[in-house]
């Protein structure tokens, strides 16, 4: 993309729905750029009594009087045309969901997007989670021009972030949402600014994708390794969290788990096998113990280990399979 040597009025249009599209929309606003208008996802209903919810997003836009519009369709006449009618020049996507060529191309400046990995790793839904998955102890956020493929347009910028040891998806997730509005804000001031130089994304056989997550995918294997259970519940933890079914006496529960620790040591259980006193429960695998800190039994709140232990009973031939 070849950008002129003028400084420009920048019109954004910014398109975002949960909380860490947020953040970046607000550094926005604070320092001054004009937005012209916010694209959302529609009103849905949510929670145990399905209410309709808005989106982070549209509330945030809506308290600073900005123009909000929710298609469901992308391509349709009307939105397309409302769009037009913002006559932005510069759009920016965050934590949307894939746009036809013919809103991507309609601002003279582009649509840039920030990915919360450092592209071209981790392309697609979920990359907070499958780094944490993967046992990565560096992560990052990119912001790139959209093509039209997924996740693979040329580079802006990139800001890396270290993983610790024991840290979960949501808190990866609080850090990369600030990291990445700084690192917006940054990328507008470069494209206002024309000082903008691209690098593209370096294909390779080794690259590790972010697909999707689902219910199967969150299934606890405790036939696994003592860090990959570790790095499997904390990546996904506090959503859409890790599950396995507890077998107590004839009961078949599932069982939510966000927090655990581990020790390695030599034993001769069975893997899956269960053992609680009044304070922990633990978890034999093949080389040591999982100890579950925090779970969530079906119908009950979350809470930590020896809060459920309080008041429910685990037999002494429990397993988790």
């Amino acid at each position: 993309m070849t950008l002129d040597k003028t400084k420009r009025e920048l019109r954004i249009v910014f398109m975002g729905t949960p909380d860490f599209a947020v953040a970046g929309l607000a550094k926005l606003i604070e320092h001054n750029y004009i937005v012209v208008g916010v694209i959302t996802a529609p009103d849905r209903p949510a929670g145990r009594g399905r209410k309709i919810q808005e989106s982070a997003v549209k509330k945030y836009a809506v308290e600073q009087g900005i123009k909000v519009l929710q298609p469901t369709n992308l391509k349709n006449e009307d939105f397309l045309n409302t769009l037009k009618g913002f006559n932005a020049n510069l759009q920016i996507v965050v934590a949307f969901r894939m746009l036809p060529k013919v809103v991507w191309q309609m601002p003279e400046y582009g649509t840039f997007n920030l990915h919360a990995s450092l592209l071209p790793q981790y392309r697609g839904a979920a990359p907070i989670n499958w780094a944490i998955i993967n046992g990565e102890t560096k992560t990052g956020v990119t912001t790139f021009f959209i093509d039209e493929k997924i996740d693979t347009g040329e580079i802006i910028l990139q800001a890396s972030i270290d993983i610790s040891e024991n840290e979960t998806a949501g808190q990866l997730h609080n850090k990369l949402m600030n990291l990445g509005a700084n690192l917006i804000l940054n990328t507008v001031n470069l494209i206002e600014n024309n000082k903008v130089l691209l690098s593209k994304q370096k294909e390779s056989k080794e690259l590790k994708p972010a697909h999707k997550i689902f219910r199967e995918t969150c299934e606890i294997d405790w036939n696994k390794s003592l860090k990959t259970i570790h790095n499997h519940i904390r990546g996904l933890s506090p959503y859409p969290t890790a599950w396995t079914t507890l077998h107590n006496n004839k009961d078949e529960l599932t069982l939510k788990i966000y927090d655990v620790s581990f020790s390695q040591e030599e034993h001769s259980f069975d893997v899956g096998k269960v053992f609680a006193n009044k304070k922990i429960i633990r978890v034999a695998v093949k080389t040591g113990f999982i100890h579950l800190l925090e779970i969530q039994l079906p119908g009950k709140r979350k809470m930590k280990s020896h809060e459920v232990l309080n008041g429910f009973s685990i037999a002494s031939d429990a397993y988790l399979r």
